[in-house]
């Protein structure tokens, strides 16, 4: 006998596991799904992204450590804004988010933070 029919799904198609509504978002262009409220972090570690940024002297992988906002490891370029610390932004519709590659700058300027570069010479 098909268990199917006798029973139905108490949460939606278009929610996650526990009831929440979910919400469309890229990153690298690559269209992912999370619960809405959650963290942009929380986010692309549940859909597999091991990658958040890379050093700007070694190219070295980073990903979130902390989670709450103190490591820094979790910077990433949010529609069009660098330096997001991706476990402090909730994830919202639509929202296009990229690796953050090497070097940052501040508010568009010319000034460019050379964190680790400094200690190169």
């Amino acid at each position: 006998m098909p268990t199917n029919v006798r029973f139905r799904s108490l949460v939606p198609a278009d929610a996650s596991p526990r009831g929440e509504p979910m919400v469309n978002l890229f990153f690298d262009g690559r269209g992912l799904q999370a619960p809405a409220g959650c963290s942009v972090a929380a986010a692309l570690l549940a859909n597999g992204v091991s990658t958040f940024r890379t050093t700007p002297v070694s190219g070295a992988p980073r990903a979130p450590y902390c989670m709450m906002g103190a490591c820094f490891d979790c910077l990433v370029e949010i529609d069009g804004q660098p330096n997001r610390q991706s476990c402090l932004v909730a994830v919202a519709e639509g929202m296009q988010v990229k690796t953050q590659a090497g070097l940052r700058s501040f508010n568009g300027a010319d000034a460019v933070i050379a964190e680790e570069a400094a200690h190169v010479e």
